[in-house]
């Protein structure tokens, strides 16, 4: 095996072959012939990529390997690591999109010495993009002599050029004396100009970071990731090197969910709408400078990506690798002219302790603060001139978050910040916020519905902050709302209770709700109330929305728990004709059985597994949730970028009528068979999609009996913390199509009757609770 070779593990191998891994553990059992292990521990093992592919085409399990997984294995297999994989690879795509030419010149020249010249071209474009580092215009670039490969000459290289002199056709190598010009002179002296920001900058207009997010590799660590980056510049001339590198990066975010905390989307661009200035705003008075925009707590970058229009962004992240991570992903999603504003400008460190942008004053700070931080430099920070609102508390992390980017808006700016509910209560935060009170500094307090973000059992905040300006008097009054007992997207109706959870959260409603009571700032019942600073001001400086918002009873008081109460009473009486008749005993007759599995080999029935996740798809998504309880897929919120989440649009399942969806994950027997009003879903994580031919197989005969308790015992297979279902050791009897449709028409008949229990059950329980509450609040007489 050649060294440096990409490795994939078991499961890397099930993804290529479109298996579970325990056909991998199989296959490995059953074939002498497979890949022995070269890497891994003996629990997890990892094969060379190439062999475990030329065993699978010997096989007839593998017909082609797409572009993208290729590129993806490459990067998982990197023998530095899957991180650093990327940034070579978010280097190199940066250079393939600013300097196609530099790059089909270095394409051209053998390895190593494409791996020797590839230092300089990419300190080029990443200082044209992030700014030269300190002190030196080549960031670690080793000698020809230290990483063992020599300079190309003029004869070596297309053009007759050497690579690394200033006449090479579009490689500049720039050096102390001579730093790369803007594109855009205007641009970039406007940008460097404005009042917004204020540190040094060098002679030629760019400001030197010490702490640049991104560093330019060496010539020994590009070395083992050259022929991934020969790819990954293959994949970027398909579908362009913003969609590449979004697709990897999102590649990356799914395999280690637990590593990153994540601000979805959605919730990303309802922060970047609440702080867009009013379309009616005077920017007169703060010249004509280009917006300016802060995160503090970059992260992945997902609500710097969510700002609308051109803007200069800057961040900070305490992670050296997803800070570079998240800038190379902002150069290359940046889709507007190069000059029009200044290229992202990421920063590594501690931000509240060693603050990257002292002298910014932002016109717009996004923030998704880390959570119950102890350790935030409390005693070290105390007397820092950013506590204008009070010194925060040891366990009062979040509101030292809060003062950190109020000091760092200009007069009048506007901040949003995602909160526990706790900062809003806490009694040891309560002095701050009386301070942000008292000053006019918060403007809202609004409540999410659980699932908005991480941690996702718990419904989260949105502060909306405004500085202070001199000479104006503090706002009187605070806008509070509460969404939490917004209706998800299947349970409008008010018999059907919200469930809750980030699968049943109907999004368009939640924005429609949140931009409507941010932008009127008026009382709407149940939803939102302007509530006068006075009355917050008390020993508690409460201001969690619920506590000032009562929610409205289930049913909507007197007159709607009348309507409940008649559609309780008819589905009631629906429930009473169709209970089942009496069972009556059958002998004891042994049908022969086949399994899924036989009859998906002699072509009955097709399986399908699905991947789609809630929002990672235009359609809606039908989820695990969703078959066990009886409730329609929810719609999607907005059109999903396929490449940031990576998920593969042509991986994506759609439901047709007649379908049998079956959860494969709990250990309980479910089993949906889909009708005109589901068809069209994306098949969700954690389902398998059994597809009969009509003409072999009724759906209802073949849901009927995957439910079966004794036959989901057999076909399941238990770990430490649950069992998992293998559909194609599910067993059916066999019988003619007429008897099928006979026991599907009473399979049919259960599962109506099921249904209607459900919504017995779903009303009763807002009848229960709405008369509880009524009686208690004197809305409805004893």
């Amino acid at each position: 095996m050649t060294e440096n070779a990409t490795e994939v593990t078991a499961a890397g191998i099930a993804r290529l072959a479109g298996v579970g891994r325990a056909a991998v553990s199989n296959w490995r059992r059953r074939h002498a012939d497979f890949p022995l292990p070269v890497g891994g521990t003996g629990t997890s093992p990892s094969f060379a990529l190439a062999e475990v592919e030329q065993w699978l085409r010997d096989q007839g399990k593998l017909v082609e390997v797409p572009l993208r997984e290729r590129v993806w294995q490459a990067i998982a297999g990197h023998p530095a690591g899957a991180v650093q994989a990327l940034i070579h690879t978010g280097c190199a795509l940066l250079l393939v999109r600013d300097r196609p030419t530099a790059w089909l010149e270095l394409a051209a020249a053998p390895d190593e010495r494409m791996a020797a010249l590839l230092p300089h071209a990419m300190e080029h474009v990443l200082t044209d993009r992030f700014g030269p580092e300190a002190d030196t215009g080549v960031h670690a670039v080793p000698s020809p002599e230290t990483s063992g490969v020599h300079t190309a000459l003029p004869s070596e290289v297309p053009g007759g050029h050497t690579a690394l002199s200033p006449g090479a056709p579009g490689v500049h190598t720039p050096n102390r004396a001579e730093a790369p010009a803007a594109e855009s002179p205007a641009a970039e002296s406007s940008a460097a100009d404005s009042p917004a920001v204020r540190a040094a900058a060098t002679p030629d207009g760019r400001r030197p970071h010490a702490d640049r997010a991104v560093h330019t590799p060496t010539a020994r660590d590009l070395m083992p990731s050259v022929p991934l980056l020969r790819a990954a510049a293959e994949l970027a001339a398909g579908i362009g090197a913003g969609q590449a590198f979004a697709f990897l990066v999102g590649r990356q975010l799914d395999a280690n969910p637990r590593q990153y905390t994540l601000t979805p989307a959605h919730l990303a661009e309802l922060m970047a709408d609440l702080a867009e200035p009013p379309p009616t705003a005077d920017r007169t008075a703060r010249g004509q400078h280009v917006r300016t925009v802060l995160d503090p707590a970059a992260g992945t970058g997902a609500l710097l990506r969510a700002v609308h229009g051109p803007a200069a962004l800057y961040g900070q992240e305490a992670d050296p690798a997803l800070a570079a991570l998240t800038a190379l992903r902002l150069a290359l999603d940046a889709d507007t002219p190069r000059g029009a504003a200044p290229g992202p400008d990421l920063r590594t460190g501690d931000t509240l302790r060693a603050d990257a942008f002292p002298e910014l004053a932002a016109d717009t700070v996004l923030c998704h603060p880390p959570f119950n931080e102890r350790n935030w430099g409390h005693e070290e920070l105390a007397y820092d001139p950013r506590w204008e609102y009070g010194l925060p508390a040891r366990t009062e992390s979040e509101l030292a978050w809060v003062q950190h980017v109020l000091a760092r808006l200009r007069d009048g700016g506007t901040a949003v910040l995602l909160m526990p509910p706790a900062a809003a209560s806490r009694r040891s935060g309560r002095r701050v916020r009386a301070g942000l009170l008292r000053r006019g500094a918060l403007q809202a307090v609004i409540a999410l519905p659980a699932g908005a973000a991480p941690p996702y059992g718990i419904p989260l905040h949105l502060w909306v902050l405004r500085r202070p300006e001199p000479g104006v008097r503090p706002a009187a009054d605070v806008l509070l709302a509460d969404t939490t007992g917004l209706p998800g997207p299947t349970t409008a109706a008010p018999e059907a209770a919200p469930t809750g959870g980030r699968e049943r959260l109907d999004w368009p409603a939640v924005r429609a709700a949140v931009l409507d009571a941010w932008r009127e700032r008026a009382d709407v019942e149940g939803v939102s109330r302007v509530v006068p600073v006075v009355e917050l001001l008390d020993d508690d400086v409460d201001l969690a929305p619920a506590r000032h918002l009562p929610r409205p009873a289930p049913g909507g008081g007197a007159s709607g728990l009348g309507e409940i109460r008649e559609k309780l009473a008819e589905t009631l009486r629906l429930t009473a004709e169709l209970v089942p008749p009496a069972a009556v005993p059958a002998g004891s007759a042994h049908l022969p059985l086949t399994t899924v599995g036989e009859l998906a080999r002699a072509g009955a029935l097709l399986l399908r597994t699905g991947t789609a996740a809630p929002g990672s798809a235009p359609v809606p998504v039908l989820t695990e949730h969703d078959v066990l309880t009886g409730a329609a897929p929810a719609a999607p919120a907005a059109p999903p970028a396929a490449e940031a989440t990576g998920t593969d649009a042509d991986e994506t399942v759609l439901l047709e009528p007649g379908d049998v969806v079956v959860p494969v994950v709990g250990g309980g027997s479910a089993a949906r068979v889909v009708d005109g009003t589901t068809a069209g879903a994306a098949l969700g994580r954690n389902l398998q999609l059994l597809r009969p031919d009509p003409a072999a197989l009724d759906p209802w005969f073949l849901a009927g009996f995957l439910r079966g308790t004794a036959n989901h015992r057999q076909a399941s297979s238990h770990a430490s913390t649950a069992a998992r279902l293998d559909a194609r050791r599910l067993h059916l009897p066999r019988m003619p199509l007429a008897d099928q449709r006979r026991y599907g028409e009473r399979f049919r008949e259960l599962a109506a009757f099921e249904d209607a229990l459900r919504t017995a059950g779903r009303l009763g329980g807002l009848l229960v609770q709405g008369m509880y509450d009524g009686l208690a609040d004197g809305t409805v007489t004893p």
